[in-house]
């Protein structure tokens, strides 16, 4: 479980294949810190550090991860939003986050504003949807949600945010990680149900 407040930014080092999967070597400035078998979110996606030292350290994403998410699409150099688990008695900065991604969309427009930036996001229309003013987590990163759309919504990013995160990478066509909000998601089932 995580809060989609970004810890650190960690960079891609090297990917290695192994069979379906792909192992990624992540160097960052809270790979000292992991343990081996600890969940971490990576742009929101939810995977096991499998090895680390002083600087790095490994995850393994599976072909479902690969499949659901735009983790297969890092290269190396490419910054990752880094998130450890939250601490069950500290405080929900963010809203609920599970590490596991819906679905991927894609930014078709960024607008710099006077101080802040304007992204707007694309994804299929279907089973997920968000709300105006409610949670929606991008790449890892907790939001609230602007100008809801059927195939869309738009988000507001601060400068903190944009400077401390991967943000600050992502242009018009670039996907991104899109984990819709929980309690939404079984609100819809239980009246799908009905």
């Amino acid at each position: 479980m995580f809060t989609g407040i970004i810890e650190s930014i960690g960079r891609v080092d090297e990917i290695q294949r192994s069979g379906g999967n792909l192992i990624f070597t992540i160097s960052s400035g809270i790979s000292s810190e992991l343990k081996v078998d600890q969940s971490l979110s990576h742009n929101g996606v939810c995977l096991t550090v499998i090895w680390k030292d002083l600087h790095s350290h490994k995850v393994e994403a599976i072909e479902e991860t690969l499949a659901k998410s735009n983790i297969g699409d890092l290269k190396v150099g490419d910054l990752v939003n880094l998130e450890r688990s939250m601490i069950m008695n500290g405080r929900l900065d963010g809203h609920i986050v599970q590490g596991h991604v819906d679905l991927v969309g894609a930014c078709v427009e960024k607008k710099e504003k006077d101080g802040s930036w304007e992204f707007v996001i694309q994804h299929p229309k279907g089973e997920f949807f968000t709300v105006e003013k409610g949670s929606i987590c991008v790449n890892g990163v907790s939001l609230t949600v602007v100008n809801s759309r059927n195939d869309g919504f738009a988000v507001a990013i601060i400068p903190y945010t944009y400077e401390h995160t991967n943000f600050k990478n992502i242009v018009e066509g670039s996907k991104v990680n899109l984990e819709f909000d929980i309690i939404g998601k079984y609100v819809a089932r239980l009246l799908e149900r009905k």
